[in-house]
């Protein structure tokens, strides 16, 4: 079976748009099919826009008793289309966070897949609807710039190989329309109606607000990702003037720098003494306050005195 080819204007539009998020041409391209239209779609644009340069990986959080017959299917489907498949499958422990730990094991299971490989770009089918429902679940919860940025179109991944999601100025019916066009099935996952989860409740809120515009939404994250940037730049150049480290403690001057830049320098220093520990939201803004009036207080790990200059060092070891 010859790859259905999406019209032209879909295939070369695509071409712009991973060029532009991959930052250049891709050479060997990896694409995460979860079997969903979203992603079948993405792997009808890949393999039609670079063809012979797409592998596919299916993960498989075995969640479900038809998970691994969907993986199947995937494999099956890639094979008539002529494309490498593997499916990746992982353990997910049952609790109440079991959606951020699936995402955690899915992209751990892709990085040692896009490594083995060797890819050069990993793709995922996140879209503008997608982008949307984060940005109005993040901005519901009070999130800074970097919150609101929203799903990047493009991170460093794995070894030598970037996640990359291109189809960010897409909708989602327009990919729907692509797999249906070429005569494909989708999978259907039930857990995207399932209300208990928050973004399944977003999405139908969403399409209820006819007033709202996805795409419009999307170009907004897009702008806040471009000033998150700007602003890590910046809090760089800081860092090098105002802020010194050495083994297990660091010092910052914050005078007269802006809230905004304070909490990038705050969470510097706190990673410098307790990687993975340093806090954010209210949390932080908490803490900077607290720093501003002159106080100590712990956190994670991590003893912060306030006063002219404002030292963190590593919590001392309780005494037993």
């Amino acid at each position: 079976m010859t790859t259905p080819v999406p019209e032209p204007k879909w295939v070369e539009r695509f071409r712009h748009d991973l060029r532009a998020a991959a930052g250049g041409e891709p050479e060997r391209i990896g694409v995460a099919v979860s079997g969903g239209p979203d992603s079948l779609a993405l792997l009808l644009l890949a393999a039609s826009a670079w063809p012979g340069a797409v592998a596919a990986a299916t993960v498989d959080h075995q969640l479900r008793s038809e998970s691994s017959q969907e993986a199947a299917w995937v494999a099956r489907t890639c094979a008539d289309l002529g494309i490498p498949h593997r499916i990746l499958p992982v353990t997910v422990a049952a609790a109440s966070s079991v959606q951020a730990q699936a995402r955690a094991a899915r992209y751990a299971a892709l990085r040692v897949w896009a490594e083995d490989e060797r890819l050069s770009v990993v793709l995922t089918g996140h879209h503008a609807d997608d982008q949307a429902e984060t940005l109005m679940m993040r901005l519901l919860r009070g999130s800074g710039v970097s919150g609101l940025a929203g799903v990047r179109a493009r991170a460093p991944f794995a070894r030598n190989a970037l996640l990359c999601r291109p189809l960010l100025g897409w909708r989602r019916s327009e990919l729907a329309a692509i797999v249906s066009s070429a005569g494909i099935r989708a999978v259907d996952d039930p857990s995207n109606l399932d209300e208990r989860f928050d973004r399944a409740l977003m999405r139908r809120r969403l399409a209820e607000a006819i007033w709202i515009d996805p795409p419009a939404l999307a170009r907004s994250a897009a702008a806040l990702a471009e000033a998150d940037d700007a602003l890590d730049a910046i809090a760089g150049a800081l860092a090098d003037e105002r802020l010194s480290s050495g083994d297990g403690w660091a010092v910052l001057a914050p005078q007269n720098i802006p809230r905004a830049l304070l909490r990038r320098l705050v969470r510097r220093a706190l990673t410098h003494i307790s990687p993975g520990a340093s806090p954010r939201g209210d949390q932080l803004g908490m803490l900077i306050d607290q720093l501003i009036e002159g106080k100590t207080c712990n956190v994670g790990g991590a003893l912060c005195r306030g006063g002219e200059h404002w030292r963190f060092e590593r919590e001392p070891p309780r005494r037993t």
